[in-house]
């Protein structure tokens, strides 16, 4: 089938995201199918869907039956929803309870991975939304006018390393540093909330870093950030934001960065070859 008449699937979640996934997919000439999620979605995405239909969280068995009725080739999960709620067997069906406790690594991306498998099975291959929306992906190198200091050089090193020792345990992709001291690090909460509580322990100018956990399915997850998380650095007196170059969205770039600029935030696109050279 020729990417033009391409049936696309899209599990939509809360945010701006699943409103500019479905943007680059109308844009390209495909097909749209949404799956809604009651008290999760963005509903502003239902009306550039083809075909809408809202769900409750859980029921994986009544989403793959709408996209196979709907002709879907290819899925594609975009946006925020809520882990614990997923995890509380009161809102799963029976497939999505023999999907989640068959395994004993309940980290967001074993759970995703065996999510997208499920989706492969029967012939609707999961792919990432970058593909539609190439644009977003973070750059390398110092993003805004300010560069990190010296200090914050130091921090930025010492949190990459500790990052992805932490995703490669599937724990999480943000942590909070001041000075070589973890002051937190993300777990069910998210991100913005992560800064806020490393923020309050660490003290003024703590440097947070976000990065592609070891092994992530860039398909299912990729970490993002945007103007909320350099307001909740604001907030907290935080200095500097390393974010994984190439492996990360970064919504309303201008605006960000503009905001990171006017209130002193340095913002960089990170990786390990950036280090090593």
């Amino acid at each position: 089938m020729t990417e033009s008449t391409t049936t696309i699937g899209l599990i939509a979640g809360g945010r701006q995201f699943p409103i500019l996934v479905a943007e680059g997919v109308k844009a390209r000439g495909n097909r749209l199918i949404v799956a809604g999620f009651t008290g999760h979605t963005n509903m502003d995405v239902a009306p550039l869907a083809d075909v809408w239909k809202e769900l409750k969280l859980g029921k994986l068995g009544k989403l793959i039956e709408y996209f196979k009725d709907n002709g879907v080739d290819r899925v594609i999960m975009a946006g925020t929803i809520n882990k614990p709620n997923i995890m509380d067997i009161r809102f799963l069906d029976m497939r999505a309870i023999k999907l989640v406790f068959s395994k004993k690594d309940k980290g967001d991306s074993a759970i995703l991975g065996t999510l997208a498998r499920e989706f492969e099975k029967e012939g609707m291959p999961v792919v990432p939304a970058h593909e539609y929306l190439p644009e977003l992906l973070t750059p390398e190198g110092v993003l805004t006018r300010r560069e990190p200091d010296e200090r914050e050089w130091e921090d930025l090193r010492f949190s990459w390393k500790i990052a992805k020792e932490l995703g490669r345990m599937d724990v999480g992709q943000c942590v909070v540093v001041r000075e070589g001291i973890v002051a937190a690090v993300e777990a069910l909460e998210g991100t913005d909330d992560t800064i806020r509580r490393g923020c309050k322990l660490g003290g003024d100018s703590c440097v947070v870093v976000k990065v592609f956990k070891p092994g992530q399915q860039e398909q299912v997850d990729l970490p993002s950030f945007g103007l909320d998380t350099i307001k909740a650095m604001a907030e907290g007196k935080a200095s500097c934001l390393g974010i994984e170059a190439g492996k990360s969205l970064f919504f309303d770039r201008d605006t960000t960065l503009a905001f990171a600029d006017k209130v002193g935030i340095s913002i960089v696109g990170l990786s390990s070859d950036h280090f090593d050279s």
